[in-house]
């Protein structure tokens, strides 16, 4: 029975969930961390704030290097391989900050968990083991995951720091990238054939001209400073609400949960008036603005409770969007054969500024004062609004990918022109060797029946 294109099938839910759990396990242990670390760090052998800064930024140094070579090994020698590997190490660096005593044993494993770079590879997988048409959504379901796994663990963090302690999170965070392991053996699928994949892989060839595109390299430097300031916000926050508004370590998650759950119930309608209303722009200089509000408003307000909560809320408000639009907006700029180079020097970008994050508040930290860091990442965000001032929101578009009949259309510029005649598409390439057309399309304007002739003949 044929498969029909316009719905994702039960075996590509099953590969897009296996490796979403894969996914989400491991940025579940990273997260988990992040608002209990500082606290537990201050008093290892060696420490230093400079030196705080750096452990809980490290991954994303190994991370930001490794991801795209990675990426790349695993189209010549096979993903799963590449992904236990990745696994492997990121279990070893867990298990080696577990077991240290000093800041210095801390920061060797963070940056080997970092080393266990499989994003880009699961990526690649996943372009492996779905339909073109059906990939947009297989990946919707990963960035999902990542978003809730994001969530939990800032809540769960502190709660099971209280029951294991910070080295038992580490431990339990070895025992998550040993279980991805086993659903990496057993329950995803292994592909016949692994090959590039302009949508999800990246390519060695694109990375200067996509580097030297203004429109990409701004949101490369937007997505740079989001998660530069979070990774400095974990610096102080916890110190501020264990000194200045006596709440307890374990007891952090009081704030963190009702915050957390407002700010996404709030950001819902900021998502659909970008969309929906193509107002993407806007809402991202709101959001940003949202983030300079709050790092003042922590700096000046750090021994009120409400206000704290409110700022709190303002932070992770703009964060949840930013998190949400930013992804969607590369999409939409990348050329349509480019995706998977583009969104690869995004993430890189992203780990890179999480690593500058860490390293950079913990120097400001240790020359001025810990509650220097909020004016700090309230400067980046104000230096950031002026670059994303000038960015342009681009066509009502995205990405589509569908197989092609080579054999009735041999000419592929012959093809690319019949297609890009077609109303509601805004852009075609073709790529011989995959057989595959990927598209710009404004879906409001398009008939995806259209496209029904261009198509191979099902069997």
């Amino acid at each position: 029975m044929k498969q029909s294109s316009s719905h994702i099938s039960q075996a590509e839910k099953r590969v897009a969930f296996s490796l979403a759990s894969i996914f989400s396990f491991r940025m579940f242990g990273l997260f988990m961390i992040l608002p209990v670390f500082a606290i537990y760090a201050k008093d290892l052998s060696g420490v230093s704030p400079f030196l705080i800064g750096f452990a809980m930024g490290a991954y994303g140094l190994t991370q930001s290097l490794l991801q795209i070579p990675f990426g790349m090994l695993s189209d010549k020698i096979g993903r799963k391989p590449i992904i236990i590997f990745g696994l492997l190490i990121f279990a070893l660096g867990s298990a080696v900050a577990a077991s240290a005593d000093s800041i210095q044993g801390v920061i060797i494993g963070r940056l080997l968990q970092g080393a266990g770079a499989i994003s880009a590879v699961i990526m690649a997988l996943l372009a492996d083991l779905t339909r073109e048409e059906q990939r947009t959504k297989a990946m919707a379901i990963i960035g999902m995951s990542i978003a809730f796994a994001f969530s939990i663990a800032l809540v769960a963090g502190p709660v099971m720091a209280r029951w294991i302690g910070v080295q038992g999170l580490f431990w339990l965070t070895a025992g998550l990238a040993l279980i991805g392991i086993l659903i990496t053996l057993f329950i995803v699928p292994t592909p016949v054939i692994s090959r590039h994949h302009h949508d999800a892989s990246a390519s060695s060839k694109q990375f200067t001209r996509l580097l030297k595109t203004p429109a990409l390299l701004k949101l490369d430097i937007s997505i740079f400073c989001l998660h530069l300031v979070l990774t400095s916000l974990f610096l102080v926050l916890p110190f501020s609400l264990l000194n200045h508004l006596n709440l307890s370590t374990e007891m952090h998650w009081q704030l963190y949960l009702p915050v957390i759950l407002l700010s996404l119930g709030v950001m819902v309608p900021f998502i659909i008036i970008a969309e929906k209303k193509q107002q993407i722009r806007g809402v991202i200089l709101f959001s940003i603005s949202l983030l300079i509000l709050a790092n003042l408003g922590f700096y000046f307000s750090q021994t009120e409770w409400m206000q704290t909560a409110f700022c709190l809320f303002l932070f992770f408000l703009g964060f949840n969007i930013l998190e949400a639009t930013l992804p969607s907006l590369i999409s939409k700029t990348a050329p349509a054969a480019n995706k998977g180079t583009a969104m690869g020097i995004y993430s890189t970008s992203q780990f890179s500024g999480a690593f500058v994050g860490g390293v950079v508040g913990g120097w400001v930290s240790q020359q001025f004062s810990l509650e220097t860091i909020y004016l700090f990442s309230a400067s980046i965000c104000m230096g950031w609004l002026l670059v994303a001032w000038t960015i342009k929101a681009p066509k009502n578009s995205q990405s589509y990918l569908f197989k092609v009949d080579l054999v009735k259309y041999p000419d592929s510029k012959v093809l690319a022109d019949q297609l890009a005649a077609l109303n509601g598409i805004n852009e075609v390439v073709i790529i011989v060797e995959e057989s595959t057309a990927y598209l710009k399309i404004n879906k409001q304007l398009i008939d995806l029946e259209s496209l029904a002739p261009f198509r191979p003949k099902e069997s």
